[in-house]
């Protein structure tokens, strides 16, 4: 019995050399890039530390001397040990007076104040432990009505001119947020408004800059606080 030549061939096709070695190729890339990537900055890290470090340690405390063999991640371990007992001397009484004495210098310095107490108020938003800033993740519209964008929600409006100049207007409660471009959300735009118009999502900033570098096609399971597991 022969086909009819009218008749369409649905039978599937086989995807041919090229298509299996070029899929599979990208399947490779997919795995090996990020480790890659993460192996690559990691390592660069290592060395940008250790070259800064390693000049700094006397030549009788530096085990390179005596083993005659690089220890990678040795200048940075050093560095880690020296801030943490920074950070244990700041605690008590004499660390205190002695770190409130050199901010004082820096406040007298011209040009050099600005920088420092600029950078101290970045550093002490983002790492303090009290600090709520870039945890939760939210949705505003912009640019315009009909259109959502994701958000870091950063903190509450409150004291100073802004808070006023807010209130002059008829805003009582502005949250500050930072929305990212994708693919890159390390750049974007402060931008005020009120909480009323944000919904807060529950995802974390992680998963939330995961689908903003994949611009969408990585997305979090995500499961109702109200659903209940069936024995």
């Amino acid at each position: 019995m022969t086909q009819d030549p009218h008749t369409p061939d649905t039978a599937p096709h086989k995807p041919t050399f090229g298509v299996r070695l070029r899929n599979n190729f990208l399947t490779g890339l997919i795995i090996c890039a990020p480790i890659a990537i993460t192996i690559w900055l990691t390592w660069t890290l290592i060395h940008w530390a250790d070259s800064w470090v390693k000049p700094y340690i006397p030549y009788r405390y530096n085990p390179e001397n005596y083993i005659k063999f690089a220890i990678p991640g040795f200048g940075l371990l050093i560095a880690v040990l020296m801030i943490t007992l920074i950070g244990t001397f700041a605690k008590n009484l004499i660390g205190r007076s002695i770190v409130e004495f050199g901010e004082s210098i820096m406040d007298r310095t011209p040009l050099v104040r600005s920088l420092y107490k600029a950078l101290k108020q970045l550093f002490e938003t983002v790492f303090a432990e009290r600090s709520t800033s870039f945890k939760k993740v939210g949705m505003i519209e912009f640019p315009g009505p009909g259109s959502w964008s994701m958000v870091f929600i950063a903190a509450d409006v409150r004291g100073g001119e802004l808070e006023h100049r807010f209130q002059e207007k008829g805003f009582n409660d502005m949250v500050a947020v930072f929305l990212p471009p994708t693919p890159v959300p390390t750049a974007g735009f402060l931008i005020f408004v009120e909480r009323s118009k944000i919904i807060e999502l529950d995802m974390s900033p992680e998963d939330a800059a995961k689908m903003l570098i994949s611009a969408g096609l990585i997305a979090p399971d995500w499961k109702p606080k109200g659903d209940v597991l069936e024995s």
